[in-house]
């Protein structure tokens, strides 16, 4: 069996009213969009409020074969 490293990393997944918009974004893409959509909802003037949004930050794991062949 190959060895392997377990790497972690962080993703974010952003919501509006406990609905998922957008999910498994790394800090870059979540940092664009946050102030994106804060942004819109400035414009909009809609239905979702900004204390109605909400991100989640996960942290996950991802093994990584060291000796892989493909």
């Amino acid at each position: 069996m190959p060895p392997t490293m377990n790497l972690t990393e962080k993703v974010y997944h952003i919501y509006a009213k406990d609905r998922c918009l957008y999910h498994s974004l790394s800090k870059e893409k979540f940092d664009e969009l946050w102030e994106t959509i804060h942004i819109m909802i400035e414009l909009l003037d809609g239905n979702v409020r900004k204390e109605e949004l909400s991100y989640e930050e996960v942290t996950v794991n991802r093994f990584i074969s060291t000796n892989s062949s493909y």
